[in-house]
């Protein structure tokens, strides 16, 4: 899965109206709510939004007739396999009605150009493992952790006994990890995976 690296912004006329579209990653439903308020224009006649943010949607067609506007902006999304995103399509009226049709194709559309437009990056998903060691075997620990490509140290703490590590690393490589830890040091480290 995909997400947005960053915001994107685009802008369209159709049949006189004018629709401009502005897409965003976001972590969780909270986010997404943030994001659709502040980026809704109060000058536009409608602000349709949806976003997808782990496995919880949602969508708005704010007023427009119903299924014409915030469901066409969540098929673009998902359309794109793309997740932690909100998207929020204002439209401005211009005179001419476009019909129930028109209205999908627009807000559908144009959410979909500005996803096009968007770079993007993709979700990893993480794990922690927590790691209590003597002193010289953190060190050792530490020194292999930079050939595991996303991993950090969230937190350490330290006691007479040694150190408590609680490492972040991506879940593709975590057992791999745990195994080099457990080689490291010759099997006397606590290790515990809380997410596993």
């Amino acid at each position: 899965m995909f997400t947005l690296a960053d915001a994107q912004t685009f802008e369209q006329e159709i049949r006189k109206s004018r629709f401009r579209a502005v897409a965003g990653p976001v972590g969780d439903d909270s986010e997404a709510r943030d994001f659709i308020a502040r980026h809704g224009d109060p000058g536009a006649g409608h602000n349709c939004w949806a976003f997808r943010a782990s496995g919880v949607y949602r969508f708005s067609d704010d007023g427009e007739p119903g299924g014409t506007a915030g469901k066409p902006i969540l098929q673009a999304i998902d359309g794109q396999g793309l997740d932690n995103v909100a998207v929020v399509v204002s439209r401005w009226f211009g005179g001419v009605l476009l019909g129930t049709g028109g209205l999908a194709r627009a807000y559908g559309g144009t959410a979909a150009a500005c996803l096009r437009a968007a770079g993007r990056r993709e979700i990893v998903a993480m794990t922690t493992v927590e790691i209590g060691c003597a002193f010289p075997d953190a060190g050792r620990i530490r020194a292999r952790l930079d050939a595991v490509s996303g991993a950090r140290v969230e937190r350490e703490e330290f006691s007479a006994a040694g150190v408590k590590m609680t490492i972040a690393l991506p879940s593709a490589g975590a057992e791999a990890f745990v195994r080099l830890v457990t080689d490291i040091t010759r099997g006397h480290a606590a290790i515990v995976q809380p997410d596993a």
